[in-house]
């Protein structure tokens, strides 16, 4: 059992039924049920995720896809100020967006043992309190 971060488009290629992608996540997904990983993001992911269906002003599917953020499909992380303070620390040793700091300090801060990513130029970096930072077509599921 591992704990298993998404980064913010895994969820978008889910949710969108994405026709290159999607199929893959849910792979991934099958995988980690029946690894029994915890899937985990953080609350910016949720903003991120809600921007489109408020733009649309479908509050319907707002309500959707905010149910899907709740246990026990993901658990949503806070950005704290013990995360804030990593999330400086990432922001000026790997030189990172602001977004990509945020997703990596709060899956730090929380010890994933996996970060996955669409963003290749995320994969692979090390981030202290992360094990791996992988593709989301790493051969692990």
């Amino acid at each position: 059992m591992s704990l298993v971060f998404w980064d913010t488009m895994l969820f978008i290629y889910w949710f969108e039924d994405h026709p290159k992608y999607a199929g893959r996540v849910r792979t991934i997904f099958e995988r980690m049920e029946e690894r029994q990983d915890t899937l985990v993001t953080s609350a910016f992911t949720v903003g991120e995720v809600l921007v489109a269906p408020y733009r649309k002003g479908d509050q319907r599917i707002v309500e959707e896809m905010r149910s899907m953020f709740r246990p026990p499909f993901v658990k949503v992380l806070p950005f704290t100020s013990e995360t804030a303070a990593r999330y400086a620390q990432i922001r000026a040793e790997l030189k990172v967006s602001p977004a990509d700091a945020i997703q990596l300090a709060c899956a730090a801060e929380a010890g994933v043992d996996l970060f996955l990513t669409n963003d290749h130029a995320l994969a692979g970096k090390r981030v202290p309190g992360i094990q791996f930072v992988a593709p989301m077509d790493v051969a692990l599921f």
